[in-house]
């Protein structure tokens, strides 16, 4: 893995010491009580160099997800999900989404 995130990925800080993917990962960084409504920006600023697995083999900045998301304010952590995971789809993040690239391709 790569020097040049500030965790490994698949590390114990990085994944809690199992290998972790997308929105499970993003996730875990807000809470759902204390952070909402939550600003897109403050967000990205503190967590975008932060490694996000999206399959077995890509790993990709969180910040990168992000520059897929419009809105700039999420209301409540239903809202933070559904921005991220059109997101995840438009960017073509999700290569086993039917809505991809190949619509075949089914592997996580």
């Amino acid at each position: 893995m790569s020097n040049d995130w500030p965790v490994d990925p698949d590390g114990e800080e990085g994944s809690e010491g199992g290998r972790k993917y997308d929105m499970r990962i993003i996730a875990d960084k807000v809470d759902e009580e204390e952070d909402f409504p939550l600003e897109r920006d403050a967000f990205v600023e503190e967590y975008g160099d932060y490694p996000i697995r999206v399959n077995y083999e890509r790993v990709v900045a969180m910040s990168e997800i992000f520059e897929y998301i419009d809105e700039s304010e999420f209301e409540t952590i239903l809202d933070m999900h559904k921005a991220v995971g059109n997101a995840m789809r438009e960017g073509d993040f999700w290569d086993y989404h039917p809505k991809g690239a190949n619509p075949e391709k089914k592997r996580a």
